[in-house]
C-alpha cells in the first residue's frame, strides 16, 4: 500500500487550497469530513476521491489515497481525530422547481446549513442564494446541513433579475413583514411560489421588498423581538408544507 507522507506532495498542496473559497470556485470541488457526510456525497454520486489514514479502510467504490495523520490534520477543518476526508464535486442544477426558497444576503454559515436541512424536510424544490450570501460550500454550512446539501438543489443568482424572471413565469413572491403581513398559517399557496428569507440583522433588502406579491409574519410572544433566520425559515417552510395548494 502506497502512502503519501509529504505535506509538499503536489496533490496535497492542491487539495489544501480548497479550504479557500476562490479555489473551490476555480475547481468546482470541495472537502468533506465525517463518514456520514462522505456517505451522503457518495449516494448522490458526487464523491470523487477519499483520503484515508494509513492502515484504515472504508467501503466506498471511489479512488482511495492513503495518507499520514499529519496530512489529514493539514486538510481538516475539525479539531478531532479525522480518519477520512472526501473530495466532492459541486452539483449545479440546470433548472429549478416550483417551490423555491430565496435567501437574500444570509451571512451565517450555521443558519444556511440549518435552512438546507429544513428545506429537505419540508419539500422545498430549490434553494436560491443571492449573490451576497455566504458560500454554500463553507465547511460550517456543510456540517450544519447534516449531509442534506447533497440532496437539495441549490443555485446562486442575482435575486432582483431572478425574481423578475419568476414573475413572468407566474410564481407568487412571498416575504416576511411583521407590519403588513398575513399570518403565515393563513396564507394559501399556489402551485408555484418563492419564499424570501432576508439577512440576519437587516431582513429583506429594500429593493427586494418592493417586488413582493404577498407578505407574511409569524405570530409570537411580544416579549420576543425577532427569531433567528434559520428558525423563522424552518417555521415558514413547515407551515407551507401543511397547506393544500390552490
Amino acid at each position: 500500500m502506497e502512502v503519501i507522507t509529504s505535506l509538499d506532495n503536489k496533490l496535497i498542496k492542491r487539495l489544501a487550497k480548497l479550504k479557500e473559497k476562490k479555489y473551490r470556485d476555480l475547481e468546482d470541488i470541495f472537502l468533506i469530513e465525517t463518514e456520514h457526510l462522505i456517505e451522503e456525497a457518495y449516494k448522490r454520486g458526487l464523491l470523487e476521491m477519499l483520503l484515508i489514514l494509513e492502515n484504515e479502510e472504508i467501503d466506498f467504490d471511489v479512488k482511495k489515497i492513503y495518507v499520514t495523520k499529519n496530512i489529514l490534520n493539514k486538510l481538516s477543518f475539525l479539531n478531532s481525530n479525522v480518519k477520512y476526508i472526501g473530495v466532492a464535486h459541486k452539483f449545479i442544477p440546470k433548472d429549478y422547481g416550483k417551490r423555491l426558497l430565496l435567501l437574500d444576503n444570509l451571512q451565517d454559515p450555521g443558519n444556511l446549513g440549518t435552512i438546507i436541512r429544513s428545506a429537505a424536510a419540508f419539500n422545498i424544490d430549490t434553494i436560491v442564494l443571492g449573490d451576497n450570501c455566504v458560500d454554500l460550500y463553507n465547511d460550517k454550512v456543510i456540517r450544519a446541513s447534516e449531509g442534506m446539501i447533497f440532496h437539495v438543489d441549490c443555485l446562486r443568482k442575482n435575486l432582483e433579475s431572478f425574481i423578475d424572471e419568476l414573475k413572468t413565469n407566474n410564481y407568487l413572491i412571498i416575504g416576511t413583514n411583521v407590519v403588513n403581513g398575513i399570518n403565515v398559517s393563513e396564507l394559501s399557496y399556489p402551485e408555484k411560489f418563492a419564499i424570501i428569507i432576508g439577512n440576519e440583522g437587516q431582513g429583506i433588502s429594500a429593493n427586494i421588498l418592493n417586488k413582493l406579491d404577498k407578505s407574511i409574519y409569524i405570530p409570537m410572544n411580544k416579549k420576543v423581538e425577532s427569531l433567528n433566520a434559520s428558525v423563522a425559515a424552518s417555521i415558514i417552510m413547515y407551515e407551507m408544507s401543511k397547506i393544500d395548494y390552490e
